[in-house]
């Protein structure tokens, strides 16, 4: 009996891991929770982007439904990304505020928006990550969705495009809003 358990157990562990590994290939890595959640925005205030008058802080969300990015000029998935956001700052479905992550040097961030277009309504520089850290942010593009109370009600992680726009983001900004 001990000697067919033995011979079993093996493959009972292989079933096991083989379950566990495919019910993580079912889950989209770009819909990541976050510990944030229906939960407040940590304070935290950025200052300017090189050029710009104002920063960004987490008062800036309140009474309004917004979308904060986190982006950087050295993000290829930002450029991909950065088409989207300047066909919804045209056409003003919600104001979009910037978190620029990360620069090496403090011009590339405002260049790169001069070459591309400004879709945010307000940017805060942040080479030491103190915004990013504030949202948990792993990589860039990161979107959040913030509600007029500064509540973080969603999380998106990668480039925003036009289907995940119409089948998360924009029913959730929709239903914010109607509140």
């Amino acid at each position: 009996m001990m000697k067919r358990l033995a011979y079993f157990l093996p493959l009972v562990l292989l079933a096991i891991l083989a379950a566990y590994f495919s019910a993580g290939l079912g889950r989209d890595p770009q819909t990541l929770d976050s510990v944030l959640i229906n939960k407040k925005v940590p304070e935290f205030s950025l200052p300017p982007i090189r050029g710009f008058n104002a920063g960004l802080s987490n008062n800036d969300f309140l009474n309004k439904v917004v979308l904060v990015n986190i982006f950087g000029s050295w993000c290829v998935s930002c450029r991909i990304e950065h088409p989207f956001l300047m066909e919804l700052k045209k056409k003003g479905v919600i104001p979009i505020y910037g978190i620029n992550w990360r620069e090496q040097n403090q011009d590339d961030g405002p260049r790169w928006l001069k070459k591309f277009g400004n879709p945010y309504s307000l940017i805060g520089d942040d080479p030491k990550s103190r915004g990013a850290i504030a949202f948990g942010v792993t990589g860039a593009p990161e979107t959040f969705l913030v509600d007029q109370r500064g509540i973080v009600r969603l999380k998106h992680m990668g480039p925003i495009t036009q289907q995940n726009w119409n089948d998360t983001l924009k029913p959730a900004i929709d239903k914010l809003k109607n509140r």
